[in-house]
C-alpha cells in the first residue's frame, strides 16, 4: 500500500490472506538482551523513555551481523501490569517512536496505566540503524507529470523508477534481502524477549495491521491482545491492493469536491460537485504548465491532496488553498499546504526507501511494464485522481534488485479474540479488507464506522469506537454480532470550514493522523 512513511520519522527527530503458508517453524530466536531505558520525553510526551536493541540482520543466523532498533516506552503505572503493548503506525517505513506517547495519552488513564506502551522504529527506519536512504532527493521539485501523456513523459518516469531500484540495490545489496515483513516480525519477537514478556499485546494501524496479523500467524501463542485498525487486505498484497486503492482514493477525492460544493458560500467554486472537480483538474493542468512558485507542479499537487483522502481534518486547509489559486491566482496557500502535507524531506526519503524495500520483496509483482501500463490506463479511465501517481510510486517494484518472497497467509484459528476496526469509506485500506481479515481470524470481532472515510479511526474522538477499544484493552471484552460487523458506530462529523482567516495557517500540532505512517 502506498503510504505516508515520512511524517512521523520527521517528528521523531526531536527524540535523542494469501494462500501461501509461513515457514513451518520459526527461525532461531535472537538472544534476549536486557534493555537500558533512559528518559527522552518531549514537551508533548514527557514520560517517554528510550532504549535500543540489537537484532540479527538475518534471523536464521542469530550470531551474525546485527542491526540496531530504536525503541520508546511509556511505562505502566498501575500496581498490576498487563505487559507490553507494541504499537505501529503503518507504512511500511513509518516510525513508531512518538506513537507510543500518543497512544498512552489518548487511551483512558485507567487503561493506559496497565500497559508498558512500546513504540519502535522498524529495521531500516528513522533512528534504527542502518537507516535506508536509497536516493536522497528523489522527490525534489518539480517532478515530471505523473500522467504519461507522451512517450517522453513515460520514459522519464520509467527512468526515475528504474534508477531508484538500481540505487537501492547498489547501496544496500547486503541489507535489502532482509527488508521484509517477516524479518520485522522476527524483530518484534526479539523485542518481546528483551522485555522479558511471555506474550505481547499489539495495536497497529494500516500496514501495521498486516504486520500484526503476520506476527500472530508466526507466533500465535505469544499474542495476548490484538487490535487492527484500518485493515490491509492480505489477499491483494501488494499489486492488487494498490489498484484497489486507486478507485477508493478517487471516490474520497470526489467526497472532498462535494464537501467544497456544499460550502460554496465560503469557497465560491460552485454548488455542483462535478464543476468543482472540473476546476480542480483545470488547476492541475495549469500547474503542469506553470508550477506554483516554481515548486508545486501537477505531481506535487497530487501529493498535496492525497493526504485529504486519508483524513478529512485536512479538507478545510486544502479547500482554502484550492479556492485561493482558482479565484485569485494566489499561490502562497497552495505552497503552504504542499509543504505541510505533500513535501518529502530527508526523513521522507528514508520512509520511502523502506516502503519500497519491504513491499517490493514481500510478494511477487509484475515485471513486464506493459502489464503496469495497461492496468493503470484502465484504472485511470474510471478513477484518474491517483492512478498514475500510485503506479509510479510503486514502479520500482517492477525492477527490484533483491529476491522477492511469497506473501504470508494470515488465516488463524489459534488466536485469542482479536478486535478489528474499519471505516466503510476508507480509501487507503478499502472496507472489504476488514471483512476479509475478520473472516480469516477466527474469534475476531469487527467494529465498523458506518460512512466514515478516515484512515485510522480509533483514538480520534469517536467515542463509540474508543469505548470498544478501551473495553477490549481493559479486560478482553469484544462485541458479538450476527452480520458482517459485530458492532457499528456512527461516523465522526464532517469538518467545517475554517472559522476565521487567522486559522488558514496550516497547523503544526500532532494529531493521530500526523503520526500515522502514510504518505498519500
Amino acid at each position: 500500500m502506498r503510504t505516508r512513511a515520512a511524517v512521523l520519522c520527521a517528528s521523531a527527530a526531536v527524540l535523542a490472506g494469501s494462500v501461501t503458508a509461513p515457514p513451518a517453524q520459526a527461525a532461531p530466536a535472537a538472544p534476549a538482551a536486557p534493555l537500558t531505558w533512559k528518559t527522552c520525553g518531549t514537551v508533548v510526551y514527557p514520560t517517554l523513555q528510550c532504549a535500543s536493541l540489537k537484532v540479527p540482520l538475518d534471523h536464521s543466523q542469530p550470531t551474525g551481523r546485527q542491526l540496531t532498533l530504536a525503541l520508546t516506552r511509556v511505562p505502566h503505572t498501575a500496581e498490576t501490569s498487563q505487559g507490553p503493548l507494541l504499537v505501529n503506525p503503518g507504512g511500511p517505513g513509518g516510525s513508531g517512536l512518538l506513537l507510543a506517547g500518543y497512544v498512552a495519552s489518548a487511551l483512558p488513564k485507567s487503561v493506559a496505566a496497565q500497559y508498558d506502551v512500546i513504540g519502535f522504529d522498524p529495521r531500516g527506519v528513522g533512528h534504527s540503524s542502518p537507516a535506508l536512504d536509497c536516493a536522497p532527493g528523489h522527490f525534489k521539485t518539480v517532478r515530471p507529470d505523473t500522467v504519461p501523456a507522451s512517450a517522453v513523459l513515460e520514459r522519464t518516469n520509467l527512468e526515475r523508477a528504474t534508477s531508484f531500484a538500481t540505487d537501492c540495490g547498489r547501496k544496500y545489496a547486503d541489507v535489502l534481502p532482509y527488508m521484509d515483513t517477516v524479518s520485522t516480525v522476527r524483530d518484534m519477537d526479539a523485542i518481546r524477549q528483551a522485555l522479558g514478556a511471555p506474550s505481547i499485546s499489539y495495536f497497529g494501524y494500516s500496514y501495521g495491521t498486516y504486520l500484526g496479523a503476520v506476527y500472530a500467524k508466526l507466533y500465535p501463542q505469544r499474542v495476548r491482545r490484538l487490535v487492527l485498525d484500518s485493515v490491509v487486505d492480505p489477499t491483494g498484497v501488494w499489486y492488487k491492493d494498490n489498484l484497489s486503492q486507486d478507485y477508493a482514493f478517487n471516490n474520497r477525492h470526489r467526497a472532498l469536491m462535494a464537501w467544497i460544493a456544499r460550502y460554496d458560500s465560503t469557497y465560491h467554486l460552485g454548488k455542483d460537485p462535478a464543476k468543482v472537480e472540473a476546476a480542480w483538474y483545470a488547476m492541475r493542468a495549469a500547474l503542469a504548465k506553470e508550477p506554483a512558485d516554481g515548486t508545486v507542479g501537477a505531481s506535487e499537487l497530487e501529493d498535496t491532496f492525497i493526504p485529504g483522502g486519508y483524513y478529512d481534518g485536512y479538507w478545510p486547509y486544502l479547500a482554502e488553498a484550492f479556492a485561493a489559486y482558482v479565484r485569485n491566482k494566489n499561490t502562497k496557500p497552495l505552497v503552504a499546504v504542499y509543504e505541510k502535507f505533500g513535501a518529502v524531506d530527508a526523513s521522507g526519503d528514508n520512509g520511502y526507501s523502506v516502503y519500497a524495500a519491504v513491499q517490493c520483496q514481500d510478494s511477487s509483482w509484475p515485471t513486464d511494464w506493459k502489464r503496469w501500463r495497461a492496468d493503470t490506463w484502465a484504472v485511470y479511465r474510471k478513477a484518474p485522481f491517483m492512478a498514475w501517481s500510485n503506479a509510479w510510486y510503486n514502479a520500482p517494484c517492477a525492477f527490484w534488485p533483491a529476491p522477492k518472497h511469497k506473501a504470508v497467509g494470515i488465516a488463524n484459528t489459534q488466536l485469542p479474540p482479536a478486535l478489528l476496526f474499519q471505516a466503510t469509506d476508507d480509501a487507503a485500506t478499502p472496507y472489504p479488507g476488514g471483512v476479509t481479515v475478520h473472516r480469516l481470524l477466527a474469534r475476531s470481532s469487527l467494529v465498523v464506522e458506518d460512512g466514515g472515510g478516515n484512515h485510522g479511526i480509533t483514538l480520534s474522538d469517536n467515542t463509540c469506537l474508543d469505548t470498544y477499544l478501551a473495553a477490549y484493552l481493559n479486560d478482553g471484552t469484544v462485541p458479538h454480532g450476527s452480520g458482517a460487523a459485530d458492532a457499528v458506530c456512527k461516523k465522526s462529523p464532517d469538518p467545517k470550514p475554517l472559522a476565521t482567516k487567522a486559522e488558514t495557517t496550516v497547523p503544526r500540532g500532532a494529531t493521530l493522523h500526523d503520526l500515522l505512517g502514510y504518505r498519500h
